[in-house]
């Protein structure tokens, strides 16, 4: 049974760098109009994660194949359930990383134009559902003793569920702001910091919600108890020093801070599910677990092993990669690639 708990910690540190590595991602598509006052300047932006976006969504392809080799059951239940709201985030990824390459195929302005708006609503709509998805997935959605999702779409546009949509959408545009301030110079730079500033108090407040409302739609008080009251403030303080660390100008902590926050977002909604993966709010006993939504102990070890061996070169790759692109750019439209 210790393989269960591995695979469900396993997974919860997938989505947490998936959130924190392709959340700036989205921010800063989300920024790339409101930013970019010119060709040169939308480009460098772009250039900022063009190393790094597709390798940062392997980190949530990663996390659905390990949940469907892990907990069978759960990805059943879960992609079924959820299958209008994860073929709206596949086609945004998709469009998103067409535009990223098309965008500079024609240099004809309404042909830039309309990739850039396409990498905004490919960026602005992956964090939102998302976020409406794992707060749903925590609060509870109507599945029966047959680990069927029996509720639609319209289930999950509840007030709990758009919450946590908000306050991760909210929270990855922060972190993009900040990483755009780190990775640019000049006056675009100056406007990156201006705009986190700006953007921090909405984070905030979106954050402060949903962390008050998840006490009031979960049962963390009752299930989780002191670690997930514990787990459940991290966040508020991260985004707190965020703010403290931005106002002395001291922006590389900024950017931990709200990477922090993400991890800890991520963490309080694993803390309360376990060793629930998805919870019944028509009867708790029909609540999938880690243990009745697994596979079998013998692939559970299987996977542990390969994991194991080559997991290590796959964080040096990525690792190495933005030791590779540390420097910051420049508006030379000599020197971008994108």
């Amino acid at each position: 049974m210790i393989f269960n708990t591995v695979w469900f910690i396993l997974i919860a540190i997938l989505y947490m760098g998936f959130f924190v590595l392709e959340g700036f991602d989205f921010g800063v598509g989300i920024l790339l109009p409101f930013l970019g006052k010119n060709d040169n300047e939308r480009r460098t932006i772009i250039n900022t994660i063009g190393p790094h976006w597709d390798g940062n969504e392997v980190w949530l392809l990663t996390a659905g194949g390990a949940t469907f080799a892990a907990f069978p059951n759960w990805y059943a239940t879960m992609f079924s359930g959820f299958y209008i709201a994860l073929l709206f985030l596949l086609a945004a990824l998709i469009l998103r990383g067409v535009a990223f390459e098309f965008r500079s195929l024609d240099e004809n302005p309404n042909w830039r134009n309309f990739w850039d708006k396409t990498i905004f609503w490919g960026s602005f709509l992956p964090p939102l559902l998302l976020g409406v998805a794992f707060a749903n997935i925590v609060t509870g959605v109507p599945i029966d003793q047959n680990m069927q999702y029996t509720g639609g779409f319209l289930n999950l546009l509840n007030w709990y569920g758009l919450l946590g949509g908000l306050a991760v959408l909210s929270i990855c545009i922060l972190h993009g702001a900040i990483y755009l301030s780190l990775k640019v110079e000049d006056d675009l730079k100056e406007r990156a910091l201006k705009t986190a500033t700006r953007l921090w108090a909405p984070a905030l407040v979106f954050g402060a919600l949903f962390i008050v409302g998840t006490y009031f739609a979960t049962d963390i008080i009752s299930h989780a108890g002191i670690v997930g009251i514990i787990i459940s403030v991290l966040p508020a303080i991260t985004l707190l020093l965020n703010g403290y660390m931005m106002l002395k100008k001291r922006n590389g902590l900024a950017f931990i801070m709200t990477a922090l926050t993400l991890v800890f977002v991520v963490a309080c909604l694993f803390v309360i599910l376990f060793p629930r993966v998805m919870i019944s709010n028509l009867n708790p006993d029909w609540s999938l677990t880690i243990y009745n939504a697994s596979s079998t102990p013998y692939t559970l070890q299987t996977m542990t092993i390969v994991t194991l061996i080559f997991l290590p070169f796959v964080l040096f790759y990525q690792g190495w990669s933005y030791f590779i692109f540390r420097k910051r750019l420049h508006t030379n439209p000599k020197e971008l690639v994108y």
